[in-house]
């Protein structure tokens, strides 16, 4: 696979098959993704990798959190970090509207129907099914610049990820439980949870995995001066 096939074959995956991942190619993932560019040679990326009964004990508690109250779903304990802006300008606003309302319409959920709404939601708490979850921190005084490079991590784990036949999510939503997370996993207070990754083979017959999200024509956000 070239890197142009990756690229355009990487997508959100939220419904993924229940086939374990071998232990050895998840490690070499990875350590391929430590050669994602970091400005200072920094690498202030944090991974937390969890499977088996470690992935569970995460994904239980947070689902009883949830069954008692389903609103919780959406805000959990709250974000120890601004995920959006808090006044989303356009044409920002509008692009979030219509990939959220692609994803309830690929699973038939009627925006009108808050609890089916909320159900879908939590899935991002079950990792959407895939075998392995993983949270992703960075240490609290790091600087936006190391916000980038962990973005540059992910990516390369993603592109790397779909090499070999797997695919991601990238979960901000996991952001919303760091004391959840804290409490089960060896995450220091010094360390921001930043967000989730869902990792496994995708199930690629659910409705959920089969729309695409549209991308800006290049010139609404690159100009081309002296080409």
């Amino acid at each position: 696979m070239t890197v142009v096939e990756a690229i355009n074959a990487r997508h959100s995956t939220r419904a993924f098959l229940n086939h374990p991942i071998d232990p050895g190619l998840m490690r070499r993932l990875i350590d391929l993704s430590r050669r994602a560019p970091s400005g200072g040679n920094l690498q202030p990326w944090r991974l937390y990798v969890l499977a088996g009964e470690r992935r569970e004990a995460l994904v239980d508690a947070v689902r009883e959190r949830i069954s008692t109250n389903p609103e919780l779903a959406v805000g959990g304990e709250g974000a120890e970090y601004r995920i959006y802006p808090p006044d989303l300008q356009e044409p920002y606003r509008t692009r979030r509207s219509v990939v959220g309302a692609q994803l309830y319409e690929s699973v038939a959920v009627a925006r009108s129907d808050r609890a089916a709404r909320l159900r879908q939601v939590a899935r991002n708490y079950e990792f959407f099914g895939a075998p392995v979850g993983m949270i992703v921190t960075i240490q609290r005084d790091m600087q936006q610049g190391q916000f980038v490079d962990l973005g540059l991590f992910l990516q390369s784990f993603a592109l790397l990820a779909v090499e070999q036949g797997l695919a991601t999510c990238m979960q901000e939503s996991w952001a919303n439980w760091p004391q959840t997370i804290r409490a089960l996993l060896p995450v220091p207070l010094d360390e921001l949870v930043f967000c989730g990754v869902s990792l496994g083979y995708p199930d690629i017959k659910h409705p959920i995995n089969r729309f695409a999200t549209d991308r800006a024509e290049i010139n609404e956000f690159c100009q081309f001066l002296g080409l």
